[in-house]
């Protein structure tokens, strides 16, 4: 199959776009590796990011080396795979292997059926770049200490995957659990075809030798200095419509895995949101509509060729999608004059975690009720801006899914602004870093699931309710210091709250 590009407007902040990447050579150094792309200060970081770009030796290793760990796991009877991962760690295997199950919520309840979960057959995948995400970490942990409740070595059923020198890789190398080692020269969002996407989709059963071939066929017309490539068109496209039209929403059909538009959320919108600037990607849920709104461009994705589409259409097979919009992505960062590879307001809410941890919270003044939080969001919104939905919820609850996706097309229909929809604490390793770095023109809801029983983190003072709750509060407190407006709802129902809220809409 071969990559095409439909409907882009071709205007003039579209030529002088496509202009300032060709003159510089973009392509052509980015595949050379050239670290001095973003400037100066960028320059350091880049130098060690750029390993995405010549993937396919290490892809090919990593693939052997699963293929063994595989094998070993087929004869001793374990068949189910479980992967404890956050951003970029979680979800380019969610998207890629639909049979595997990903843990990357902690919410009591999912972190519970977890647990309590058929361990006999199980295998865990910890994912973590750093050897110290905590939700990942305390996973792990956590998952240690059921399969020794079980009577099972967790040091036979963790397979870690990480960068060489993490703690997580030296814990590996003293206990004996099996490591993979990803490139260390890749950043986390822009691991898809490293050990972070192929380990846990190749046990999971997925073709990752056909998926890394597909991105490789891509890389001739993706790495040319030239008008056609479709990666520099449509990192021109989105990136020219920026400050006025920032948003892309993304629908996608059936030839393309459901979750390939929250892969680009967090791709595009971590690499690009800070500074005040970037372009910011809204997947659609199934059979929602688009915003229409001035500041949002459609951008619709099939690996089906010859459909004609509203706005700009991409075509090609899922693995060809991905490097280009890896490469878009680094594109877009060079037009807006930011450091695609860093994310500084990431960690900033981690801080305000650890530091909302070591506090009791503070009590709620008031719960108001779903209208009155209705018209409190509504005079937060701005014409010129876009709504966050932050669902602190159980994310496997469907009825609380449903209701969440009915709210977000109704705030669509009656406010006129893209409305964004993230789970926590997973959007905080994806939009987040929009949500506090981008422009500020952004009005957040948080619905916070309260009254979960708890689970404790072995060797933890709190338990995960505990961390959810301080994931939940540490990121109002940054937002709301960035001077964005934020409304915090708790509830114990939050189903009822939802069906409440869309009533008064």
């Amino acid at each position: 199959m071969t990559l095409s590009l439909t409907g882009v407007s071709r205007d003039d902040a579209f030529s002088r776009s496509l202009d300032s990447l060709l003159d510089a050579r973009f392509a052509t150094r980015l595949f050379a590796q050239d670290a001095t792309l973003w400037g100066d200060a960028a320059a350091a970081e880049a130098a060690t990011r750029l390993g995405w770009t010549d993937f396919e030796a290490n892809a090919a290793q990593v693939i052997e080396q699963t293929q063994k760990i595989a094998g070993q796991f087929a004869a001793e009877g374990v068949d189910t795979f479980l992967l404890c991962g956050m951003g970029g760690s979680s979800l380019a295997p969610l998207m890629i292997a639909p049979d595997l199950a990903v843990l990357d919520s902690t919410h009591p309840d999912a972190v519970r059926r977890a647990l309590e979960s058929d361990l006999s057959r199980t295998a865990v995948i910890v994912s973590s770049k750093s050897g110290g995400t905590v939700e990942t970490v305390s996973q792990m942990h956590a998952f240690e200490a059921a399969f020794a409740g079980a009577g099972i070595d967790p040091n036979d059923r963790i397979v870690i995957v990480t960068d060489p020198g993490s703690t997580l890789a030296t814990d590996a190398a003293e206990t004996g659990k099996r490591i993979v080692f990803a490139d260390p020269n890749v950043g986390g969002r822009f691991s898809v075809f490293t050990a972070f996407g192929i380990v846990p989709s190749m046990l999971a059963g997925a073709d990752m030798a056909e998926l890394v071939a597909a991105g490789a066929h891509s890389r001739d017309v993706l790495s040319a200095d030239s008008s056609g490539n479709p990666a520099l068109v449509l990192a021109a496209a989105l990136a020219s419509g920026v400050p006025q039209r920032f948003v892309a929403e993304l629908q996608s059909d059936d030839s393309l895995p459901a979750e390939f538009g929250l892969w680009i959320e967090q791709l595009v919108a971590e690499s690009t949101g800070k500074q005040g600037t970037g372009v910011f990607p809204i997947a659609l849920p199934a059979g929602a509509t688009a915003s229409g709104a001035a500041t949002a461009t459609l951008v619709r994705l099939s690996a089906i060729q010859g459909a004609e589409t509203p706005g700009i259409g991409i075509q090609g097979s899922l693995g060809e999608q991905l490097l280009l919009w890896q490469v878009a992505t680094a594109a877009m960062g060079f037009l807006l004059g930011v450091d695609p590879f860093n994310q500084p307001d990431v960690e900033a809410a981690k801080i305000a975690t650890r530091e909302s941890l070591g506090e009791p919270p503070e009590p709620v003044a008031e719960e108001p009720s779903p209208a009155e939080t209705h018209a409190r969001l509504r005079s937060l919104v701005r014409r010129d801006g876009y709504v966050g939905l932050q669902a602190y919820v159980d994310p496997s609850d469907s009825a609380v899914a449903e209701l969440l996706v009915t709210l977000r097309q109704a705030l669509v229909g009656e406010l006129g602004v893209p409305v964004a929809l993230g789970y926590g604490p997973r959007y905080l390793h994806s939009t987040g870093q929009f949500h506090k770095g981008g422009p500020g023109c952004g009005a957040f809801l948080q619905i916070i699931q309260t009254g979960a029983r708890e689970v404790a983190i072995p060797g933890e003072d709190s338990g995960f309710g505990a961390l959810f709750g301080a994931q939940a509060r540490g990121d109002a407190s940054v937002l709301r210091a960035r001077g964005r407006g934020v409304l915090s709802v708790e509830t114990s129902d939050p189903a009822g709250f939802l069906r409440d809220f869309i009533a008064s809409i």
